[in-house]
């Protein structure tokens, strides 16, 4: 079929979606919906058999959905009607909540169901239930909606009531009353956008990224402790660590860089720590939690000494591990917009994320498994590719290349790992082509060695079945061996730093050059600018006849 992804932006669920609908032979396109007279262009230009609305942030234009059958993507039970579907379920402590597709109508949330699907409602943040249980069940009922297209035996929705579009009256803190299970309700139903409005210090900021914080309290709503890059904020009966802050027009931050020079009289206290290390069975575990997957230079300068001192352990297996939710997305973007000189930081981020690679790369006392539970971008794939061994779990997304941030070129040492796994041409094709992979392409490609389980907890179960196995393989210190042969004949053919030389000397006209398209789409990124067209690479239907997507 001729499918129309149309969608608000190219986010973790429409990626998805694309990489699936493509890998089942559908013709896919994207539009991305930025004003009716836009989206009625691009809908004639398409002709799609079904367009599929899996991220929008207002209606489709009657002129669309009364001439094709529109599938609308509501992060919703049946019967939930409302913007905000995710953000009250969180709130209001619901224990289950789902996915419902249903046929665009003039009546919002309110046409036929397609499909619905339902799970269990972790305590978690928005973003981490949107990321996996959200996306899960939403690709589950898409397919199974496509999968009897045109004859829709669809069925009016359960009846339901309007929910508004939660606001921060809803989810402003009550400092004196709320319990800490009530706070930090309020803020993962904000998390990642909007956060909820405080003021620290007497400054006003919105919160984000919060949890637990055992053993303290204090006075309720105020500063107590600080730890790295956090604050704890005491509450009724406790207190919470806040990791990152956002100002008004601004963006997050960790909690300690936004409150810079208002901190001096607070204690520190041991916090929350997004690497974390343990040791079962000959294996190293090493996992790295970090907002958004991205790495500023400090974590990676953290996440490089941890790993050494995995390095000098008598295991035979280090297994990085990533995050839950995501792997890596390379170099931290936010902290380089906040930086005094931008393309300085990203200058010493990007050196930083090279001396971890160059680590993993050259480590030959033990094999070296990269698990990647989330999705992975940019310079996180190439990180991953590090490794000598790359499992990934089923249904992750994977975005290997750069070229989107301004025609970033790229380090990490891709120009060695990218070609040695999927060969020259293959690797040209994947950074060119700047579309979403997934991780069955992956493994065909090379990239990923082993899929484990879509299912989070049998994925960790696969993952450290697979890490025993790898340590107590006989014949590993052969393949040690064999790494260390290659590794050396690699080097006498071509050293590291000479490809690290030749990708910094392609950075250093990103960074420094007289073209500023890297900083441009850094800024436009960071602050949520919205796109003014959509991406000649996704949007087929525009693509001239006779001349290729740029």
């Amino acid at each position: 079929m001729r499918i129309l992804l149309l969608t608000h932006a190219f986010n973790s669920l429409t990626q998805r979606l694309h990489v699936e609908l493509r890998r089942l032979g559908h013709e896919v396109m994207v539009e991305f919906d930025i004003n009716d007279a836009v989206t009625i262009e691009a809908v004639s230009l398409a002709r799609p058999d079904v367009i599929v609305a899996p991220f929008l942030k207002r209606a489709i234009p009657a002129e669309v959905w009364q001439r094709h059958v529109c599938l609308v993507v509501h992060p919703g039970i049946e019967g939930d009607r409302g913007p905000s579907a995710l953000d009250w379920a969180i709130l209001e402590g619901r224990e289950e909540w789902g996915v419902t597709v249903l046929q665009a109508t003039g009546e919002m949330d309110g046409g036929p169901v397609w499909e619905s699907r339902r799970f269990p409602l972790r305590p978690a943040p928005k973003s981490s239930l949107y990321r996996r249980e959200v996306t899960e069940a939403a690709v589950e009922a898409v397919l199974a909606a496509l999968a009897r297209f045109p004859e829709a035996r669809a069925h009016a929705p359960e009846a339901g009531v309007w929910k508004p579009a939660m606001t921060q009256a809803d989810r402003a803190i009550d400092w004196s009353r709320d319990g800490t299970g009530l706070i930090l309700r309020k803020i993962r139903s904000a998390d990642g956008m909007p956060g909820v409005a405080a003021t620290l210090r007497g400054k006003a900021v919105f919160l984000h990224d919060a949890q637990a914080a055992p053993g303290l309290s204090g006075p309720p709503g105020q500063v107590i402790a600080r730890a790295a890059g956090a604050v704890a904020l005491g509450t009724r009966d406790g207190a919470v660590w806040i990791g990152h802050l956002r100002e008004k027009g601004g963006f997050k931050l960790p909690a300690t860089q936004v409150l810079a020079g208002l901190l001096e009289d607070v204690p520190r206290r041991t916090g929350p720590d997004d690497i974390h290390y343990r040791e079962e069975d000959g294996v190293g575990y090493l996992s790295f939690a970090f907002l958004n997957g991205a790495m500023d230079s400090e974590a990676c300068e953290r996440l490089l000494d941890a790993y050494r001192q995995a390095a000098r352990r008598p295991t035979r297996v280090i297994a990085l591990t990533g995050g839950p939710d995501l792997w890596s997305n390379g170099i931290h973007l936010n902290r380089i917009e906040a930086a005094e000189s931008p393309a300085d930081e990203s200058w010493r981020n990007i050196n930083a994320m090279d001396d971890l690679c160059r680590e993993i790369i050259t480590t030959t006392s033990h094999l070296t498994l990269a698990a990647l539970r989330g999705n992975a971008g940019a310079g996180g794939v190439f990180l991953a590719l590090a490794a000598d061994r790359v499992a990934a779990r089923a249904g992750i997304v994977l975005n290997p290349h750069y070229k989107g941030m301004g025609n970033l070129y790229g380090s990490e040492y891709w120009t060695y790992l990218l070609p040695r796994r999927a060969g020259p041409e293959a690797a040209r094709r994947v950074t060119e082509g700047r579309l979403p992979v997934g991780v069955d392409e992956a493994r065909e490609l090379g990239l990923v060695d082993e899929v484990l389980p879509a299912d989070a907890a049998a994925a960790e179960a696969a993952l450290v079945d697979l890490a025993r196995a790898l340590a107590a393989d006989p014949a590993l210190e052969e393949t040690l061996a064999a790494k260390r042969a290659r590794r050396a004949a690699d080097e006498a053919a071509k050293p590291l730093e000479a490809y690290r030389a030749e990708e910094l000397r392609r950075m250093t006209l990103n960074f420094y050059g007289f073209d500023p398209s890297y900083h441009v789409a850094r800024h436009d990124f960071v602050f949520k600018v919205a796109k003014s067209r959509t991406p000649p690479h996704l949007a087929l239907h525009r693509k001239k006849p006779g001349r290729g997507v740029a």
